[in-house]
């Protein structure tokens, strides 16, 4: 046990380790980023879509939209990587970041456009029909009443799908991206760490901690809301 706490205080005085795992630990964060944007972002336009009347004109989209979310959630992560990867994006020259974070992006869209299909379906219909009995707009209904109402209901959800989106980029290694994981295994491969062991501990601590960081900020966005609510009903 002594032995396992001076290679961690080692690994934390080489500026060179430092130096790997803060590198890595960037390249995590950007590619979760620009993904989780990307995702929200899709996923609400899928959401809208899906929850839209039916319609002649809403029936193609709508399938559409059903059968993208059918397949990402059907089939691995690392299966839409590796596609991604060589097939898709299998140009020469091409950014690995750029081809990590649209992979992230399009997983992460279908699973955000349930949260959010779910949110706007859990707020009750008849305020929409209150709404269009007082003249509103179908625009104004879901702008001030409806939409509010779903972001409250979403926030732990959305907060779960932030998670797991950073915990799953730690498989960019297997495509030979340098993340956290991977400088984690590059330090523990060398001469004087020996051991995968002690820089797999501390990648894991950098996860915790941002893990650990973002359920904190939920909660609090959380019990703002509900904050909100009670002045609401006073």
């Amino acid at each position: 046990m002594s032995d396992f706490f001076s290679k961690i205080g080692e690994l934390f005085s080489t500026p060179a380790y430092i130096e790997s795992l803060l590198h890595g630990f960037l390249l995590t964060l950007q590619i979760s980023y620009f993904a989780l944007l990307i995702g929200i972002f899709l996923g609400t336009i899928i959401a809208l879509v899906d929850t839209a009347k039916p319609s002649k004109w809403m029936a193609v989209p709508k399938f559409i939209c059903q059968v993208y979310v059918g397949i990402i959630r059907g089939t691995p992560m690392a299966l839409q990587l590796f596609i991604m990867f060589f097939v898709i994006f299998a140009i020469k020259g091409f950014p690995s970041i750029i081809t990590a974070i649209i992979a992230f992006g399009l997983n992460s869209a279908a699973y955000a456009a349930e949260v959010i299909r779910g949110g706007i379906l859990s707020v009750d219909p008849g305020q929409t029909e209150a709404g269009l009995a007082l003249g509103l707009s179908q625009w104004t209904i879901f702008t001030k009443i409806v939409a509010p109402q779903a972001v409250k209901n979403i926030i732990p959800a959305l907060g779960n799908e932030i998670i797991t989106v950073i915990k799953e980029t730690a498989i960019v290694s297997m495509v030979g991206m340098y993340d956290l994981n991977m400088a984690a295994k590059d330090i523990g491969s060398g001469q004087n760490m020996a051991s995968y062991i002690v820089p797999m501990f501390v990648a894991a601590l950098f996860y915790l901690a941002t893990i650990y960081l973002i359920t904190f900020v939920v909660k609090r966005i959380e019990k703002s809301l509900r904050k909100s609510d009670l002045r609401t009903e006073e």
